[in-house]
């Protein structure tokens, strides 16, 4: 089914529901429930992220202040409570409790019998905490766009209004590298746009520009990127730049898991991340205003072939080609970091060996 593009003013119009002032509306309401008790829905991309994104921007809720299910490590008790995505990805159970527990074991029986060419691999299985495939996965490694995992999580944490429109301006396109793009200095969109731009095109600018207009301007956004770091306990981590670009943005595979695993409380950054595609009205006073037609830029997500729950990409020459995401096959959730593959065709190979694999385990 093709989805027509919403206007400019039919989107606004959808996400005004999301300027709630001090309340934290923009990162959303998982189970919607003020409880206590730490527990956050497990969901999956595919056929329905699009429609589900659009759900998110126009979600009203008094009660809109995330749950913290994990701060990247250390035990959590989770709930499941819905599944979305693809009609066949939607049979798991929907009631299911366990404890997390990152013990980082390797050699466990539970190992997937695998080799891949990336420099550094991540298997985690969510569910038992367990690693269940390492290599050099200590090591930290430039991280390229994955970086934009981070920057969502900081926008969010700030309970900006969704709504408010942001410029692209010159220094938005100025960075530590050379980039291509397909936005304009005095491009229009308003923040949500920024987010789904960054997380699902990669857009270098609109990650600058979220980043330019945090309260305290673009050093406190950095700041709050390390500082998030290391609340979550990735302790080989340091951000230079919203983007990526910086070849000073490094992390471990571990410890990529723990910001993957730490995004899965952030409806927004699920859906936005598996959005296949989405047709954005650029507003621009100079050069006047046009569609932008995006496309993630992730194959798997493009395909819906897998069930994935939140996906980045990432590339700079430093870093290699990269991918983390998340997971659910044969019942079970995992979260997979791929870092340094030489090519693409490398990266995908080994994303798709380790997926199959998943889903031929032993989970008994």
């Amino acid at each position: 089914m093709k989805h027509l593009p919403l206007t400019k003013q039919q989107l606004i119009a959808a996400m005004i529901s999301l300027s709630l002032g001090s309340v934290a509306q923009a990162a959303l309401t998982i189970n919607g429930s003020a409880s206590s008790e730490s527990s956050a829905r497990l969901s999956w991309g595919g056929a329905d992220s699009l429609s589900e994104a659009r759900s998110i921007m126009s979600r009203s809720g008094s009660s809109s202040t995330i749950k913290k299910v994990d701060n990247g490590s250390g035990t959590t008790n989770i709930t499941n409570t819905t599944s979305f995505g693809s009609s066949k990805n939607n049979s798991y159970n929907n009631s299911n409790s366990y404890n997390t527990t990152y013990r980082g074991s390797f050699g466990n029986s539970n190992m997937i019998p695998i080799s891949t060419d990336s420099r550094s691999v991540a298997v985690i299985d969510a569910e038992t905490g367990e690693s269940i495939y390492q290599k050099d996965a200590d090591v930290a490694r430039p991280m390229a766009s994955i970086t934009k995992v981070m920057t969502a999580i900081v926008v969010l944490d700030a309970g900006l209004d969704m709504r408010e429109e942001l410029t692209l301006d010159p220094e938005d396109f100025v960075g530590p590298k050379r980039a291509s793009s397909n936005l304009k200095s005095g491009d229009r969109l308003n923040r949500a746009e920024m987010l789904l731009m960054a997380l699902m095109k990669s857009e270098n600018p609109a990650a600058k520009s979220l980043a330019r207009n945090y309260p305290g301007g673009y050093s406190a956004f950095i700041r709050a990127m390390n500082r998030k770091a290391q609340e979550l306990g990735m302790t080989t981590a340091f951000f230079g730049d919203p983007t990526g670009l910086d070849k000073r943005n490094v992390a471990s595979s571990n410890d990529l898991v723990k910001m993957v695993r730490a995004a899965g409380n952030y409806d927004v950054i699920r859906r936005f991340s598996t959005t296949k595609s989405y047709d954005f009205f650029v507003s621009n006073y100079s050069s006047g205003n046009r569609t932008y037609k995006a496309n993630n830029t992730s194959s798997l997500v493009r395909s819906g072939d897998y069930p994935i729950g939140i996906s980045k990409t990432g590339f700079i020459n430093e870093a290699g080609r990269c991918v983390v995401m998340e997971t659910r096959i044969n019942n079970r959730p995992a979260i997979i970091v791929i870092l340094g593959a030489n090519s693409s065709a490398t990266r995908w190979d080994d994303a798709k060996n380790i997926l199959n694999s998943l889903a031929t385990r032993r989970t008994v």
